[in-house]
């Protein structure tokens, strides 16, 4: 007993004689705290087979429920598990491979799809919590985790942080959009790091824009895209299908983008359905929608340290094909600013057993003649994601790692404690509880050898505890997707006033920026931007190589004004990644055959040193300056010449349209959307189409000036042969002078007169219920016949007789939040357009409406004050894209429920579609 005591004594920490607890309170504390950790172990020695493949916290919470006084050693525990209605839990299925097989299995036990990923071997589903073990024990699946969480590095008051319903959001977007539409037009808000980076100046002296580059932003969502494009503060944004997420920070970060490259390209998709879907995301903006430059702010948990995982492949294979990649390089503190909640070194067996059945404890403190298992934090880091990672290949961790978080009074109040047999990762994760004080972490190790160990509680601080525990804290903070080796991962410091609060009471004053002024060597780093190095183990496929990464690599403004709400200022790395990316797109529009490579060495020479002499583990290379670098590469204006849509004349009948047997003359327009003018300008026009021919095959369109349209003519002709509605290819090739030469332009001309009889066809089915938040959604099918090609198409949403009551039968589709919905209609060639996405906020159902592509106004700019939504609207994307091959065949029209908790139907749907003659 005296042996075990001298040991319990050492579980809490090594104190001095003058500042220890007295002896009967410290043995109770000791005692309690080893009785609740071997309580836990316990439960984890007992799993079976399927439960050792679940997370820990999930098994925990299982048992808890089915026995309620099974766990009731740990009266102060709380697994972090979050249960919703039904007894359901979010989860990500880790499979051996994704099939059709084991998604039935999942739908199956009445869970809700939220995302599959193929490539990342994922289904992420809303589960009832008792089939949870069943799912573990399939052959197919290789863990089941509480749904992977996230964070993004918007810096923000932790009294300012109350989660907004959806009601909330939808109502605040309606308010910005209303009043951006009954306002005079004001000029937009242009965020400070314009003139921090001396942008403003350089795109003056360069004259270079953005044109001809495309900006894309990865983040949680853009629920206030309409707004802000109603705003003047933003133009069209091209967003991957189905992937505008939930949120607003996208929109902020965006509107950084187009402040500083005001004329480039814009796009977005969401990053937070999951680590999977965020990769495959990554993929989508660059081979999808062609994204020269990505920037992201949002880290998941179980990022690893130590070896690329899924999200940071990605990364990698975007910059590899060719895209320009930034990301945050997050807001965890530092060692210089004594800010840092991350340690990382070897593992140390303090020799101190932990719990009944097996394990040792960590010895944090580096004097061989002290022992000290508990590694305190500070007061204020209630509320934050604890990680620890080891180094055992991602997917392959034999060794076993613990972690547990206590109290003062020697609770154990949170634990990770997942089995490692070979095929899981080498990640364990708690969630400290809200508002506590005096917490300190341990890990142990329940078996296996002494691995290098990454501890860090992100948004939290390692801090001295009141009765005597020194924090232990080192650098490398930074980790997962940021520290790529393709990432360019970018600091923070403040544009212009500073942040407006202290990040822990007591704390220095915080930095202020030079606006109105640009950024010279003085500039101080933000106090809570993150470290590096990182110190990686692993390849990406897992085999040893030790690597150290220089991140972050560079810094970039925060603390900039935008129009979103709760984004102005906008302070945290996720603010200055956006302004870093938008300078890479200016160079690019100075020099646009620069590699990724190239991009990033311009940035890193002309960066301004601003913390310790020469690259640092805190701001990288320096500070970023436009002028500078655009100086440095050289940029110059660049003409874009483009083809524009051509005009048809029939020379036989003087009609707009090619008929067969006849030549129409084409005028074909060619537009300098560029920066600088194009000369020599040449178009090249050619068709594959068989039988056609064109006269002459090219025209000289001569010196076209920035913003100039030139209109040239050719003739066409269509053999007799042609066929009614199948179109004519027209490929224009324009040559000019430039870098940006050549552009190539593909038009599709249908041949024959579209003709004027509508043919309707209904869905004619039983009611679909769409399910709650669910990426099935629900769809219906709807035959076409004798049509042949189609020349026109629009889509209605019936019904008899219009409300907005809920549950109403005589609507097109009755729900209660039509923001919750995305409607897409497939053609039989599988071609889809989005007909509406998350638009109408809490507004319910939609009765008559007509989805055409010539209406006035796009069915995005509703508002919930609109509800029951009628009338005739321009659909999300164009219905005209699904005419390209014939019509005749099954049409599906899926509606997808994206966000918890509203529930709808589909009743009476239809296709309207014209012919030719």
């Amino acid at each position: 007993m005296l042996a075990a005591g001298a040991a319990l004594l050492t579980l809490l920490g090594a104190v001095t004689p003058a500042s220890a607890d007295p002896p009967n309170a410290s043995k109770g504390v000791e005692q309690k705290t080893a009785l609740q950790i071997a309580a836990l172990q316990e439960i984890k020695k007992s799993a079976s087979a399927a439960e050792s493949k679940m997370d820990s916290a999930l098994l925990v919470e299982q048992r808890r429920r089915a026995n309620p006084g099974g766990i009731g050693k740990v009266p102060h525990l709380n697994t972090g598990v979050k249960v919703g209605p039904g007894g359901t839990v979010l989860v990500d299925i880790r499979a051996h491979e994704v099939t059709d097989d084991l998604v039935a299995a999942v739908r199956g036990t009445g869970a809700a799809i939220r995302s599959t990923s193929t490539h990342g071997k994922t289904v992420r589903a809303q589960v009832p919590l008792s089939a949870l073990s069943g799912l573990a024990g399939r052959a197919d699946v290789r863990r089941v985790e509480t749904a992977v969480e996230w964070k993004s590095f918007h810096k923000q008051d932790p009294k300012d942080t109350k989660v907004p319903s959806k009601e909330d959001k939808a109502r605040e977007v309606e308010e910005r959009t209303l009043a951006a539409l009954s306002a005079k037009v004001a000029a937009p808000k242009v965020g400070e790091g314009d003139r921090a980076h001396a942008a403003d100046t350089a795109r003056q002296t360069h004259r270079v824009t953005g044109t001809g580059v495309k900006l894309c932003a990865i983040s949680d969502g853009v629920d206030g895209l309409l707004a802000s494009q109603t705003a003047g503060e933003l133009p069209a944004v091209d967003v991957l299908t189905s992937q505008e997420g939930s949120g607003n920070e996208g929109t902020a970060m965006l509107e950084i983008l187009h402040d500083i490259a005001p004329n480039a390209e814009l796009g977005f998709a969401t990053a937070i359905n999951g680590d999977a879907s965020f990769a495959d995301n990554i993929r989508g903006l660059r081979f999808q929608l062609g994204c020269d430059v990505i920037v992201d702010d949002i880290l998941y948990f179980n990022e690893s340290p130590f070896q690329d995982g899924v999200i940071a492949r990605a990364v990698d294979e975007v910059v590899a094909a060719g895209a320009v990649y930034f990301s945050s390089a997050g807001n965890e503190g530092n060692i210089a600013d004594g800010t840092s909640g991350h340690w990382e070194g070897r593992f140390v067996d303090s020799g101190v057993g932990i719990g009944k059945f097996a394990g040792t404890a960590h010895d944090f403190n580096p004097d061989p003649g002290a022992k000290q298992v508990f590694n305190p934090l500070s007061d204020r880091s209630g509320n934050v994601p604890v990680t620890l990672f080891w180094t055992d290949p991602l997917a392959s961790s034999f060794n076993d790692y613990d972690l547990y978080l206590a109290n003062a009074q020697g609770n154990v109040v949170a634990f990770s404690q997942n089995n490692q047999d070979g095929v899981q990762d080498p990640y364990e994760r708690l969630q400290t509880p809200a508002g506590a004080t005096g917490l300190r972490l341990a890990v142990v190790k329940f078996r296996g050898e002494d691995q290098y160990l990454s501890l860090s509680a992100l948004g939290g601080r390692f801090k001295d505890s009141a009765d005597g525990l020194k924090a232990y804290a080192t650098s490398g903070v930074t980790r997962g997707h940021s520290a790529a080796k393709g990432a360019i991962s970018v600091a923070a410091a403040p544009a212009n006033n500073p942040l407006p609060f202290d990040l822990e009471p007591g704390d220095p004053a915080n930095p202020r920026g030079p606006y109105p002024n640009a950024y010279d060597s003085t500039q101080k780093p933000e106090r809570f931007t993150s470290d590096g190095p990182r110190k990686l183990f692993f390849a990406p496929d897992g085999t040893p190589r030790e690597e150290v990464r220089q991140k972050p690599d560079l810094t970039a403004a925060d603390g900039v004004a935008t129009s979103v709400t709760g984004f102005n200022p906008f302070f945290g790395t996720s603010a200055s990644a956006p302004n870093a990316a938008a300078i890479a797109g200016l160079i690019l529009s100075g020099n646009p055959t620069l590699t990724p490579a190239e991009v990033r060495e311009a940035l890193t020479a002309t960066a301004l040193d601003i913390a310790e002499a020469g690259v640092d583990n805190r701001t990288g290379a320096g500070i970023v300056r436009a002028d500078l670098v655009l100086a440095y590469t050289g940029a110059s204006p660049q003409p874009l010449a483009k083809a524009q849509k051509p005009s048809v004349v029939n020379d036989a009948d003087g009609s707009q349209y090619l008929k067969p047997g006849t030549t129409a003359t084409v005028t074909l327009p060619v537009t300098n959307v560029g920066d600088g003018t194009a000369t020599s300008t040449s178009l090249v026009l050619t068709s594959p189409t068989a039988g056609v021919t064109i006269a002459p095959r090219s025209k000289f369109y001569g010196t076209v000036e920035v913003g100039q349209t030139v209109t040239n003519t050719f003739k066409v002709t269509v053999p007799a042969s042609a066929q009614l509605g199948v179109p004519v290819r027209l490929d224009a090739r324009v040559t000019f002078a430039g870098s940006t030469s050549p552009t190539s332009s593909t038009f599709n001309v249908p041949v024959g007169e579209p003709s004027r009889e509508t043919k309707h066809f209904a869905y004619s089915g039983p009611v679909v219920a769409i399910p709650d938040n669910d990426a099935t959604g629900a769809s219906v099918q709807i035959p076409v016949t004798g049509v042949g090609r189609g020349s026109k198409l629009t889509f209605s949403v019936d019904g008899a007789t219009c409300s907005a009551v809920e549950g109403a039968t005589t609507v097109g589709i009755d729900h209660t939040f039509s923001g919750d919905l995305v409607g897409t209609l497939t053609s039989p060639s599988g071609a889809t357009a989005t007909l509406f996405s998350r638009s109408g906020g809490t507004g319910a159902n939609l009765c008559q409406v007509v989805f055409d592509d010539s209406a006035a106004k796009a069915y995005s700019s509703v508002t919930a004050s609109l509800a029951p939504f009628t009338g005739t609207w321009r659909p999300n994307s164009p219905l005209a894209a699904l005419l390209a091959e014939p019509v005749d065949g099954t049409w599906t029209f899926k509606v997808v429920d994206q966000v918890a908790a509203d529930r709808g139907s589909i009743r009476a749907v239809s296709l309207h579609i014209n012919g030719y003659v």
